[in-house]
């Protein structure tokens, strides 16, 4: 696994406590779980919307099964899983950008990192939402901006030029392509973070983000649990 970034947070999941979760959602005990970037990518889209997805629901989406959340190693998968979910609504309130977990796209020293399942497992989360994203906007102007945030992840699962081909619209091809490309990986977690605010804000919870990008403790927590932060995400720091 590889980070797109380093960061000067302070986490809210160690890098030891990081390798455990990863090693826990590969064992064969949890045949349907998701990888670690996987799991990041869902809980980014997890923890925003109208309505965010409660622990009871996201977690065996991500341990594969009840059965699989509910066993010894469902556990300590599960307070490792609430130590990243923190995490992630740590970062995505910040003004850094998301540190990705990105595994590389070959075995090769020097292969590329995979955004796609990163991608795919976000717009996973945003398809099985309890609330459609798109059906709680009455604003074009908002819906027209949800759109374009989301065109990055469009772009990086294929899903653009998808559309674009079956409407029989043109579609870059060649050098024109890669740009577009490692424009769309370098706009991800930005875009994802500008997300997330606007969901939390929409909520009536307000902004967030403090002149200086960091998040007060006693403001609301950026998870939308609606408590102060020092008693939620806050609380794990």
């Amino acid at each position: 696994m590889t980070d797109n970034i380093p960061s000067k947070r302070q986490p809210a999941i160690t890098d030891v406590q990081l390798d455990r979760l990863e090693a826990l959602l590969d064992d064969p005990a949890f045949d349907e779980a998701m990888r670690l970037d996987e799991a990041q990518g869902y809980l980014c889209a997890a923890l925003a919307g109208p309505v965010p997805v409660p622990e009871d629901e996201w977690l065996p989406e991500i341990l594969g099964s009840e059965a699989g959340a509910a066993s010894a190693a469902g556990q300590e998968a599960a307070a490792l899983l609430r130590c990243l979910a923190a995490d992630i609504a740590i970062q995505l309130a910040d003004d850094e950008p998301l540190v990705l977990y990105l595994y590389p796209k070959s075995d090769a020293e020097d292969a590329p990192s995979d955004y796609e399942p990163w991608c795919l497992a976000y717009l996973h989360g945003l398809d099985t939402a309890a609330e459609d994203w798109f059906e709680s906007l009455d604003d074009e102007e908002e819906i027209e901006w949800l759109d374009e945030r989301l065109f990055p992840l469009m772009v990086l699962t294929g899903e653009a030029e998808a559309a674009a081909r079956e409407h029989g619209e043109a579609w870059p091809e060649g050098e024109e392509l890669a740009g577009l490309q490692r424009d769309s990986e370098e706009e991800l977690a930005r875009a994802v973070s500008e997300i997330f605010m606007f969901w939390t804000a929409k909520r009536g919870h307000g902004t967030v983000r403090r002149s200086n990008g960091k998040v007060g403790r006693n403001d609301p927590c950026p998870c939308g649990s609606g408590k102060k932060y020092k008693q939620c995400c806050g609380a794990a720091t």
